[in-house]
């Protein structure tokens, strides 16, 4: 069922019709910031509900699947005859083709990464763009347009790398527009918005407040809410909306499962008490926890096992507040679609997501769920949020439990807390911490041999992992200074025992991810 929310919210907007992709909701992030309201909807969603939605245009997204797949999804043709502008991405590009009469290839090669384009019609969506290279990811490739359409592009592999319809309002590329590394991508997006679809730039943060607020009173009513607070940006800014829809019928519980970085459970504490003045609730829960993730190495039993007990500890505040139904969290589109959905891959359970147990007694309020991390950031300087926690680097709800590859204890916790204060701290001395998306120490439960004053030592090794990002979907390492580095090893070695190595991992995601588990 949709979001009945959406029939007040699209109208004039634009709709991302997803087929599995891992960025489909980064195409609608990316019209977003062209000031045009975007949201995501099943490849599966009726015409007669698009048409109720009253959409400008409609982008078909990409999907993993080869279109010749048994039960790979196909485009209903029926979109393709409701008077609005399609624009099809990769998948949806050959979705519509098949739809039309067009043919699609299976190659079995294809094109993965940065690719040279050629521009053979400018007449439409190219007009001046300088489209030289682009981010091609797809192994099926159009080898007929369907009538009547013109080919605007071509690529070594792909023959129609891009066509159009203007007069029937189709449009459709292999490449990916919605990526960083296509160059010419936003404006091509924008080509399409405002030339085609005659969208108007008017969305802003704002409405996203406004919005979130208005559901979370359809939502709650009158009834008592309980918030996951974290001290971190997501939390905080799910916090605010929720207060300011509800007042004083919130009261936001801090579960400390000592998983934490250094001292920052008592900074938690004292930043929100003084800023929001909303009732706080610090729950101790380190033995608690340890306990149950006692003997487990699995990471994804480790998410669940997190994602579970902090549920039950909710559940049983909830009980000491007299029976809230309700739990607010701030769970970002990043965590829902690595955890998987009905169309896209599982990539790992998000503990606030696919490690959530089945059997809860409280229902989930999460106003940020359609939303990524720097656009939070824009809702929480618009809600004033302190600088400081607007821009804290993104860490993980189960803390450093999936930073620690094995087994967690609480020496390794002790260890890896240390090395991360080290880090951490030399990273803001250099003035890089608002430059990185993320840095962080990783403890691999492993030892190596080293010498440290002239005797043998077997010690764990360090992992220094530092990216740049700009929604988390996608990452590449950060080209740290030596000299950096050279004083974090050298202070993680000297200061914290136990450690005898120091490493830096060099991975962008994909293929890695950013952490580790």
């Amino acid at each position: 069922m949709l979001d009945p929310a959406l029939a007040s919210a699209v109208p004039g907007g634009v709709l991302v019709v997803d087929f599995g992709a891992q960025y489909a909701q980064l195409i609608a992030r990316r019209i977003r910031e062209c000031r045009v309201f975007s949201a995501v909807v099943p490849h599966d969603i009726t015409p007669e509900e698009i048409a109720a939605l009253h959409p400008s245009g409609l982008v078909l997204s990409g999907g993993p699947a080869s279109v010749y797949e048994p039960g790979a999804p196909a485009l209903n043709p029926a979109f393709l005859e409701l008077g609005v502008p399609v624009l099809g991405i990769c998948y949806g590009l050959q979705a519509m083709t098949l739809a039309l009469g067009g043919e699609v290839a299976r190659t079995g090669a294809g094109e993965f990464g940065k690719t040279p384009i050629e521009v053979t019609n400018r007449e439409s969506l190219f007009r001046e763009l300088d489209a030289e290279v682009c981010w091609m990811s797809h192994r099926d490739a159009v080898s007929r347009a369907p009538e009547g359409f013109t080919v605007t592009a071509r690529s070594t592999d792909a023959p129609v790398a891009a066509m159009e319809h203007p007069g029937k309002g189709m449009y459709g590329v292999q490449f990916h527009p919605e990526v960083v590394h296509t160059p010419f991508g936003t404006d091509l997006l924008k080509a399409f918005l405002f030339d085609v679809c005659d969208c108007t730039p008017t969305w802003t943060p704002v409405h996203v407040i406004e919005d979130q607020v208005a559901r979370i009173r359809a939502q709650v009513g009158d009834e008592r809410v309980i918030c996951a607070l974290s001290g971190g940006v997501d939390s905080a800014v799910a916090a605010l909306l929720v207060h300011r829809a509800v007042g004083d019928k919130l009261t936001c519980i801090f579960v400390d499962h000592g998983m934490l970085r250094h001292g920052e459970g008592d900074q938690v504490e004292e930043a929100f008490g003084e800023h929001f003045h909303v009732p706080l609730v610090h729950v101790r829960a380190q033995e608690h926890f340890l306990s149950h993730l006692a003997g487990v190495t699995d990471p994804e039993e480790k998410r669940k096992i997190i994602g579970r007990e902090f549920i039950r500890t909710f559940e049983s505040e909830s009980a000491k507040l007299g029976g809230v139904r309700y739990l607010v969290q701030g769970t970002l589109y990043s965590d829902v679609i690595e955890s998987g959905s009905r169309t896209a891959a599982k990539i790992k359970s998000h503990h606030n997501v696919g490690g959530l147990p089945e059997d809860m007694t409280v229902e989930l309020v999460e106003p940020l769920r359609q939303l990524f991390k720097d656009e939070v950031r824009v809702v929480g300087e618009e809600l004033g949020l302190p600088e400081r926690m607007v821009w804290r680097q993104p860490f993980p709800g189960p803390g450093l439990a999936i930073r620690i590859i094995g087994e967690v204890t609480a020496e390794r916790l002790e260890i890896l807390r240390s090395a991360d204060f080290v880090l951490q701290e030399e990273i803001r001395r250099a003035g890089l911490y608002r430059e990185l998306w993320q840095s962080f120490a990783v403890l691999p439960a492993v030892k190596s041999v080293g010498v440290q004053g002239d005797e043998r030592t077997y010690a764990y090794p360090i992992v220094i992992r530092a990216v740049t990002s700009d929604d988390a979907m996608t990452a590449d390492w950060a080209r740290l200074p030596y000299d950096l580095l050279e004083r974090i090893s050298n202070r993680i070695i000297n200061e914290v025992p136990g450690v005898n190595r120091v490493v830096l991992d060099i991975t962008s995601k994909p293929p890695g991810t950013i952490e580790w588990e």
